[in-house]
């Protein structure tokens, strides 16, 4: 079954029969109608799937349709966001849902090929009540491995986090070391921010 781009302005709030669809005329103001147009300023809010939807425009020489006649048009693509910088280790902090974005949306992909690069020591912190939980990647499994566990499910696996709420985690990274890095440097490191931290009497770790 054809997308076409009626589903996608219905979704969006707007009304077929109130809209008229412009190919690339760019008007602050249209004459016949003293509606207001697309224009170099405005915002993104005007602009539904600005630079990312393409439809097949079957009339060549139309640049302008009344929503009706649009709406029945196929979706030909809807291209994925700009891609986002990587902020760099120190300066990543995630929530829960911001996590799952990065491990699974096309423009995070720098995001996911920097976390590959490493292992090392992060920390989640429940947010509702402040308890912190110091983990590891190392060996063969880098920070993306790990932390994909997190987004799929919540927990990663610990048992000090089953039965809490993920939408209160906060994700961020203590330290990175190279992968060649020996296990008993990261488990040192990993012990460091645990007394630090006094995760193990007033946080989240059981060890």
């Amino acid at each position: 079954m054809t997308l076409t781009l009626g589903p996608i302005m219905q979704s969006a709030g707007i009304d077929p029969v109130d809209t008229q669809v412009i190919r690339h005329a760019y008007v602050r103001e249209h004459q016949d109608t003293g509606m207001p147009g697309i224009h170099a300023d405005s915002s993104d809010e005007e602009i539904h799937l600005s630079n990312r939807l393409v439809i097949g425009w079957r009339s060549p020489r139309t640049w302008r349709l009344n929503g009706p006649t649009a709406a029945g048009y196929p979706v030909t693509e809807i291209a994925d966001a700009q891609p986002v910088p990587f902020p760099g280790f120190d300066r990543l902090v995630l929530d829960h849902a911001q996590l799952q974005a990065v491990m699974r949306e096309h423009r995070y992909a720098s995001w996911r090929t920097a976390l590959s690069s490493v292992v090392g020591v992060y920390l989640v912190t429940d947010t509702r009540d402040g308890r912190q939980y110091v983990g590891k990647a190392d060996g063969t499994e880098s920070i993306r491995q790990r932390w994909s566990a997190y987004a799929a499910n919540g927990h990663g696996g610990n048992v000090e986090l089953r039965g809490l709420d993920p939408n209160s985690f906060r994700f961020s990274i203590l330290r990175v070391f190279d992968p060649a890095t020996p296990t008993r440097d990261i488990d040192a490191a990993e012990i460091h921010f645990k007394v630090a931290l006094d995760t193990r009497r007033h946080g989240l770790n059981r060890n």
